[in-house]
């Protein structure tokens, strides 16, 4: 049984277009299966989460990244007795607007973008599935249901201050209320990723041999997971050692966040989704201490991930091809496919010319963007 403070699907805002609902599915059920017949969706496969596809067969992409996500989230929302099928719409749909090369791509990007508003993930995510994907005859994008919506525009909190454009053009039209909390379902999602990354690269750091086991010991919960493995299986060895220890990290970042949540409910005591939405703080939240525990276990990774000489040099690389793409574009939008995108861009002044560029680098997998630049830029390419 659902909690009162919980999204009902036979309450909803609605969609921004009118629709005949589904006789056998509810609307977040149907706001899922949207996500997940989208372009955009199939495009994570070929997404950074850290490492190019290339490096690798066996490191996280934005995929796999979003399904580990929608797994934890509709556990931890099961448990808060929250809409599980609006949670799992939210986290599958909450990295759909990421740049190919991960983070290093979206900086790239909105520097590149700087001039003309700049470039913010989320934001994109919104346009695209309300404006970019097109396969509907009777709207563009997927038409998704307000709560949805909430979910992927404010799902890290409310946004004010400097309001992308995408955000502020959308909202004009189906107000997202961006000033305040979401519901506790797209917490939910935003609590998940967290998880799931911090686990994650824990998991392919030492695959990819950027740190040791004997390095991540000595980090706050890793090592006490670690000992209570041994103390069980002292004989064990090898991978399996190492996942016994890291699924150990896995639960008990999920424990914390129930048992924090369940706490901060309590004593919220909200009655219906509005009291979520109007608190002056998340009711989804790791505990103080678990939080504390996580900016070490952030810094360690800052240091010996994201900053090795590895991920650098890919880093640098990435950035330059962004970068290069846009200016290329931008110099000459003709260069562009002449199926939409050129046209796109050729019949608006320089602010939309440059939106529609970033709209379609913004699309593109580390794979394709890979070949463009190289088509763009190689004179030994032929196309």
């Amino acid at each position: 049984m659902q909690a009162p403070y919980a999204c009902n699907p036979t309450e909803t805002r609605g969609r921004l277009f009118e629709e005949e609902e589904s006789a056998h599915r509810s609307v977040f059920q149907r706001d899922r299966d949207r996500i997940i017949h989208a372009s955009a969706f199939r495009r994570l496969k070929h997404k950074t989460q850290v490492f190019v596809e290339h490096e690798g067969d066996h490191f996280r992409t934005r995929l796999t990244h979003t399904i580990e996500v929608a797994q934890v989230a509709r556990t931890i929302s099961g448990v808060l007795r929250l809409n599980s099928e609006l949670t799992e719409a939210i986290a599958l749909a909450h990295d759909l607007g990421h740049t190919p090369f991960g983070h290093t791509g979206e900086d790239a990007l909105n520097a590149c973008m700087a001039p003309f508003g700049g470039f913010d993930h989320n934001a994109q995510a919104v346009k695209i599935v309300t404006f970019v994907e097109r396969h509907y005859a009777d709207f563009n994008g997927l038409n998704l249901t307000w709560e949805t919506l909430e979910g992927i525009a404010k799902h890290n909190g409310p946004v004010t201050g400097n309001i992308p454009k995408a955000l502020q053009e959308y909202t004009e039209q189906h107000d997202l209320e961006l000033h305040t909390y979401a519901s506790a379902e797209a917490q939910v999602a935003a609590i998940s990723d967290d998880i799931a990354y911090n686990n994650h690269d824990l998991d392919d750091g030492l695959r990819a041999g950027l740190f040791t086991e004997a390095q991540i010991r000595e980090l706050p919960i890793i090592g006490d997971c670690y000992d209570a493995v041994e103390a069980r299986y002292p004989d064990l060895t090898g991978p399996r050692h190492t996942h016994e220890a890291l699924r150990r990290v896995f639960g008990i970042m999920v424990e914390d966040v129930l048992s924090e949540s369940q706490r901060l409910i309590a004593d919220l005591n909200p009655q219906t989704v509005a009291d979520v939405r109007g608190a002056n703080a998340q009711v989804v939240q790791f505990s103080q201490a678990m939080f504390d525990d996580l900016k070490v276990i952030r810094a360690f990774f800052f240091k010996h991930m994201y900053r090795h000489w590895k991920v650098r040099r890919m880093r640098r690389k990435a950035a330059l091809i962004v970068t290069e793409m846009f200016e290329i574009f931008m110099d000459d939008p003709g260069m562009l496919p002449d199926d939409g995108w050129q046209k796109w861009a050729l019949n608006g002044d320089e602010a939309q010319k440059a939106q529609v560029i970033s709209d379609y680098i913004a699309g593109m997998t580390d794979r394709y963007a890979l070949q463009e630049y190289q088509k763009l830029t190689d004179p030994m390419s032929i196309r």
